[in-house]
């Protein structure tokens, strides 16, 4: 039993230590050291690495020009491509689809959800987004959407494991069902939806525990009809937001930041991440990835070619966020939102996932579960 460390600024629970980590067998067997003020960190005369929790990214259709919905290896080769990006664990995230084609990619999920591959990130489970969305805000979802029955999520679980399950609230029946899922322990987040803020405070009510991408694909938010929106930043302790800078505009985001506790950054990504531009599937739509961007044919946005190291830059470098607040939100808060105590955090006995960055924020280094990742070909 080898023992590994790392030297640097280390971000604890409690704060910046300058120290050493120390990490056996895929755990944290030690942390130790002085603590010290971010600003040392950032701006102090020791150019030493900082050492951050791994990246938990709960919303990830792909990467590295494969899709969940293909099944077979597809998500083994987009959780390799997430980790060289600082991801060390995620939720493999379908589309709305006929219900064969979700067996089909769940299939495709179950071995992974169990083995972690080599070089990769750990799939912790799925985020079933779809097909229990309002057909009327499908956003770039496939035209599939139905109401949810709790036996059908069942039969679905039993393929592979579902973690999360993004529904619309005003769908006839779907309020009940919340906490039918929640009571069988299934976390639900609000999505895709034209439901009205009293929709929304009544699914958070029952259960739910937070919004999907916030702000995309629901009724936003004006002074007399508040809207999905309103009820998130009104109520909601939890919600991601997809911090690429193009889905949502820096005044929004520094909003909800003010309004919702403990909000979490999410990827959305698509094939397309960590691919040149051109086509690429997501789901069964055909999507292009072009500046940045990437648009169905009729230029509606279709999720991101984000990565979780440029999320944390953008929250740091373009929105000014400190660096440890910046981490919450793209590793701690995610991993207690899916109630994981030995993720998202370094501290002894916790999963020895953490990301080793210079003072630019770029990664020099990703441990998974004890595993340095090959960095190399990131894309």
């Amino acid at each position: 039993m080898t023992t590994q460390h790392i030297d640097g600024f280390i971000l604890t629970p409690d704060g910046f230590i300058r120290g050493v980590l120390e990490h056996q067998e895929g755990r944290v067997t030690r942390i130790d050291g002085t603590a010290v003020p971010e600003y040392d960190v950032r701006h102090g005369a020791q150019d030493l690495p900082i050492v951050l929790p791994g990246f938990i990214d709960t919303h990830v259709h792909g990467g590295a020009g494969r899709d969940t919905m293909e099944g077979g290896d597809a998500a083994a080769q987009l959780a390799k491509l997430h980790a060289k990006h600082g991801t060390t664990s995620l939720l493999a995230t379908t589309m709305t689809a006929p219900l064969d084609e979700i067996r089909h990619a769940m299939r495709g999920l179950a071995e992974l959800c169990v083995v972690r591959p080599e070089g990769g990130a750990r799939v912790l489970g799925v985020h079933l987004e779809g097909p229990y969305i309002n057909p009327g805000k499908l956003g770039a979802q496939p035209d599939f959407a139905k109401a949810a029955s709790i036996a059908e999520i069942r039969d679905l679980h039993a393929i592979a494991p579902i973690r999360l399950i993004t529904l619309a609230p005003e769908l006839p029946g779907h309020l009940d069902l919340v906490t039918q899922l929640r009571e069988a322990g299934f976390q639900v987040q609000i999505g895709h939806s034209l439901g009205t803020y009293e929709d929304g405070v009544a699914a958070l009510g029952r259960g739910a525990g937070g919004f999907t991408h916030l702000f995309n694909a629901m009724t936003g938010l004006h002074h007399r009809e508040p809207g999905m929106v309103g009820a998130a930043l009104a109520h909601a302790q939890y919600a991601e937001v997809i911090p690429d800078l193009l889905h949502v505009h820096p005044g929004a985001i520094r909003v909800a930041l003010r309004s919702i506790p403990h909000l979490f950054c999410v990827t959305d990504s698509t094939a397309a991440a960590g691919m040149p531009d051109g086509e690429y599937s997501l789901g069964r739509h055909r999507v292009t990835k072009c500046l940045g961007g990437v648009r169905l044919p009729d230029g509606t946005l279709a999720g991101s070619t984000l990565t979780m190291d440029q999320a944390l830059r953008n929250l740091v470098l373009k929105l000014g966020l400190p660096i440890e607040d910046a981490s919450r939100r793209v590793s701690t808060n995610a991993a207690d939102y899916l109630g994981l105590d030995d993720r998202g955090r370094l501290a002894p006995g916790a999963w020895a996932d953490f990301v080793v960055m210079d003072r630019g924020l770029q990664l020099q280094c990703v441990v998974v579960e004890g595993e340095a990742i090959d960095l190399a070909n990131a894309g």
